[in-house]
């Protein structure tokens, strides 16, 4: 860790976001790829509180907006021009976001989610050890690289999205990995440990758990069940 005072960027080591974010898109298109317009997988509801299917790739197409600004240095135009639009918080961007895209076909959806996608990863890749605007100011591009992927799988993961078995091991194996690393950038004096059994403890927030990969990289997006332990809910909280 090159600034003690910052994130832990050695839970990332050897860890290629970019390759993550090209097999994430890859697999995501090709599974979306194989739906017809009218099977009814795009109707059926989503972990995502009333958002069905279609409704996350249409969300995955508005925030290609958001990576394109981040890329541009536009960021904070782009947050003005949502303020301007009447919405007064993420959730109200996010749906906006959706319901202007309510009557296009997921056909067309998945047409431009794929190529503003294709877009953003190449640009990401080609200023990799540079920084790019967001919406905290000037940060690395290869963190972004790994926020961007982790929001692909987990959203992949609210569609329903199969993970099959020669993928799942390394999949889970580098979201845990940023998970990690995600947790010491919200607080950076958290204690994150990777143990030896494939375990992770972690000690902040006035807890100190220890959860597998699965539970650390679900609770770092907030997708755990509503009977998890509140004290592992509250050390996994970091979005």
């Amino acid at each position: 860790m090159s600034d003690p005072t910052g994130p832990d960027t050695s839970h990332l080591e050897g860890v290629d976001p970019y390759d993550a974010l090209d097999r994430e898109a890859d697999a995501l298109a090709a599974w979306a790829g194989g739906l017809a317009d009218d099977d009814p997988a795009w109707d059926r509801p989503s972990r995502c509180e009333g958002w069905s299917v279609r409704d996350v790739l249409a969300h995955l197409v508005a925030v290609e907006e958001y990576h394109h600004a981040c890329l541009d240095g536009r960021v904070q135009q782009f947050i003005a021009d949502g303020f301007a639009a009447g919405h007064t918080s993420l959730d109200e961007f996010n749906q906006a976001g959706v319901d202007a895209r309510r009557d296009q076909a997921p056909s067309l959806l998945l047409t431009q989610w794929a190529a503003a996608d294709a877009e953003t990863r190449r640009r990401l890749r080609e200023r990799d050890g540079g920084d790019m605007d967001s919406s905290v100011g000037p940060y690395p591009v290869r963190h972004q690289a790994f926020h961007v992927a982790t929001e692909l799988a987990t959203h992949a993961d609210d569609m329903g999205r199969p993970v099959p078995d020669d993928e799942a091991a390394s999949r889970l194996a580098w979201r845990a990995a940023f998970s990690r690393f995600a947790l010491t950038e919200k607080d950076p004096s958290a204690v994150v440990e990777d143990r030896a059994d494939g375990a992770t403890r972690v000690a902040t927030g006035g807890v100190d758990v220890v959860v597998d990969e699965a539970t650390l990289v679900e609770g770092l997006v907030g997708r755990l069940p509503a009977d998890a332990d509140p004290d592992v809910r509250t050390a996994l909280s970091a979005h």
